[in-house]
């Protein structure tokens, strides 16, 4: 398959859009990065180097374009991300995830670093259960890097990082209540106290739901504290971060074609037991100092908690489980900054760190019969600890041209034991992880700016999969080259945008085996993805705001796994060609924003014989209005699928489709407070 000779048909379907706010049109400059609508940003003069600056291919999701969403989980606001994909299981807790790049949703895959204010709050598989963990009235800005250039990170770093970011400092009274279709309940509030010197920061959010279909109910509940504190002069910051997180749900379980045809709002009888209750916790002490007039540090110590308690079964010919997954990781990670300035080379900065994380884990399953114990089938402890190092340069030899050559090391270690057996096994020995990276901007005026980045990210197995159980020697690690050209570009003061040519390619791409009772994993071969990101942000008057954004992606196995040697030319499967959002928003009056978008996405194949079908495919119209009644007082409603468009997920067992029914039409109300 060829990306390029398929590009046109891309761009022209791609003429669809990206969430519910207009984007303000900034210029190009120096800063590559695509800010979603308006955002308050630092001067950058002092401190670590912004994403921003020093990277190219950066979207920024302002509160702006969170706090009129109603979400019954934080995953789904990234759906206003250009290129990034939303999968949603609908099972309980685990109701979904985001991926990009062509990293499928379909759990296997650990391909997106996560952070809550710098904290790294992936799973040991690379999943997300921590993403709850910030309330929606907390979050001040969602920042998204794509691609492999960004040198910061290490594990999960595959295919790009996401990092939101909560409110901090300032004096606020925030409250938000809304209700709306399957007696769907979210309350929050969140408030700021700042004085002499003392930034404290809090948010709560309560939220409940029926669910939209039979057997899923679910409620969660989450608190964030912040407590900084910055000495008489400015010079430095320290302070400490705790929020917790608990839920419980109802799991309505996946459907056979013909159920989901007969009827997609059932739950089968065999899930009636079936349910999961998690708890989440994250606590980091965080600084920041100036140390000199040219030299930053900034550092933090950080502890995550995971307790998920899960029954689930998948089909009816299989039995209930009851999976235990207790995870607890303990890091540290410190950079220092010298920014030069001016020097005889042109204008140079410097940044390099450290990190390393402890992963102390549990993993259990049990066959069980309405939630009783019938056998148990895993009882493994395993340690994974990783240390990783960087540097990277923001150069400018010329006042047009930014060089920014980064270098990242990575190492693993650990062992697993298997409780059952009391067998013990050391980590594959993957020695130093090398990720060169390199990425430049021209931009010899405010109308565009030319950009290129390529870098190298890493895989390893998850689970039991990094650990040498099934082999005599020792397995390298997936390393995952990625190249990006694009220009961003503002012909006009109304108009700005950005296109983009992408290509990744890995080598030995490892997977995790679904519902594997081992926690093994499999290789799919040498893989290659590709594509092309469009997007634009338009004010042609000045009450309207329209804006767009398309993904058209591409994914191959180049060489099979010798025990899937059939599988070679054929498409990863979870990879929809085409992801798409659009839309208009409109002032009609000082008090008054009205807003209709559209989002979508191609269809799929289910497995990679690419043999079974293609499912998975939709395209949703939402409106939304706001009215202000008050500068403190405004209301807001949201309609969600406003034409009952079914959309569901699906996955391949190994003998038949199962099925996930999506979200049908909703309807939700909300009143907001701020002081």
């Amino acid at each position: 398959m060829t990306l390029f000779r398929l590009t046109p048909v891309a761009l022209a379907l791609g003429a669809t859009c990206a969430g519910a706010a207009f984007a303000q049109p900034t210029a190009p400059g120096a800063d590559t990065a695509l800010t979603l609508g308006q955002v308050v940003v630092s001067s950058g003069a002092s401190g670590p180097l912004e994403a921003r600056r020093l990277l190219t291919s950066v979207d920024i999701l302002p509160s702006e374009r969170i706090e009129n969403l109603v979400p019954q989980n934080n995953w789904e606001l990234f759906g206003q991300v250009p290129g990034v994909m939303l999968t949603q299981f609908g099972q309980g807790t685990t109701s979904g995830k985001f991926s990009m790049r062509a990293f499928n949703g379909e759990g296997e895959i650990n391909a997106v670093k996560l952070l809550i204010d710098g904290v790294p709050s992936n799973s040991n598989d690379g999943n997300m259960p921590y993403i709850d963990l910030a309330p929606r009235v907390d979050i001040d800005a969602i920042e998204v890097v794509r691609g492999t250039n960004d040198a910061r990170y290490g594990l999960h770093n595959i295919a790009g990082n996401a990092n939101i970011a909560t409110r901090s400092g300032g004096n606020y009274l925030l409250g938000r209540a809304s209700y709306g279709s399957f007696k769907a309940t979210d309350l929050q509030a969140a408030a700021g106290i700042e004085k002499d010197g003392l930034a404290q920061n809090y948010a709560v959010a309560v939220q409940r739901t029926d669910g939209y279909r039979d057997h899923s109910e679910a409620q969660g509940a989450s608190f964030s504290g912040k407590w900084f504190f910055t000495p008489q002069g400015g010079t430095s910051r320290f302070g400490l971060i705790a929020r917790h997180y608990t839920a419980s749900a109802e799991e309505a379980g996946y459907l056979t074609r013909s159920q989901r045809t007969l009827n997609p709002d059932q739950s089968p009888a065999h899930n009636a037991t079936d349910e999961d209750r998690r708890q989440a916790s994250q606590f980091a002490l965080q600084g920041e100092a100036e140390l000199g007039g040219q030299l930053f540090w900034n550092g933090q110590v950080y502890l995550n908690n995971l307790d998920d308690h899960r029954f689930v079964k998948f089909s009816a010919g299989a039995s209930q489980q009851e999976r235990i997954v207790l995870e607890t990781h303990t890091g540290i990670s410190n950079t220092l900054t010298w920014r030069g300035g001016q020097t005889a080379i042109g204008q140079l900065s410097v940044m390099g760190g450290f990190d390393a994380e402890h992963q102390d884990n549990r993993s259990q399953r049990y066959n069980t019969a309405s939630q009783v114990r019938q056998s148990q089938t895993r009882n493994q402890s395993f340690e994974f600890d990783t240390q990783g190092a960087f540097v990277q340069a923001e150069w400018k030899p010329l006042p047009a041209l930014t060089l920014v050559p980064a270098y990242r090391i990575d190492s693993i270690h650990g062992s697993y034991t298997n409780q059952l057996n009391g067998i013990t096994y050391p980590v594959n020995a993957y020695g130093v992880i090398e990720q060169p990276k390199f990425s430049a901007i021209y931009a010899p005026g405010k109308a565009w700016s030319l950009y290129g980045n390529w870098g190298r990210s890493f895989q390893v197995g998850v689970g039991t999969a990094s650990y040498k159980v099934n082999q005599t020697s020792d397995l390298a690690p997936s390393l995952n080259e990625g190249v990006e050209l694009g220009v961003k570009f503002r012909p006009v003061a109304w108009l700005d945008g950005r296109v983009a040519v992408w290509r990744q390619t890995a080598s030995n791409e490892a997977r995790r085996k679904l519902n594997d009772p081992a926690n093994d994993a499999e290789n799919i071969g040498q893989t290659r993805r590709q594509g092309v990101d469009l997007q634009f942000n338009a004010r042609p008057i000045g009450r309207l705001g329209l804006w767009m954004s398309a993904a058209y992606q591409e994914s191959e196995i180049l060489k099979a796994d010798a025990s899937s040697v059939a599988t070679t030319g054929r498409e990863i499967d979870h990879v929809p060609h085409l992801l798409y959002n659009l839309g208009a928003d409109y002032q009609a009056s000082d008090a008054l924003r009205v807003s209709a978008w559209v989002n979508g996405q191609s269809s799929y194949y289910l497995e990679r014989s690419n043999t079974s079908g293609k499912f998975g495919n939709f395209a949703h119209l939402n409106l939304s209005a706001g009215y202000r009644f008050t500068p403190a007082i405004s209301a807001e409603v949201l309609v969600r699928n406003l034409f009952d468009r079914y959309s569901e997920y699906v996955w391949w067992d190994g003998a038949q489709s199962l099925h996930a029914p999506g979200t049908p039409r909703s309807v939700f109300g909300t009143l907001a407070v701020r002081f």
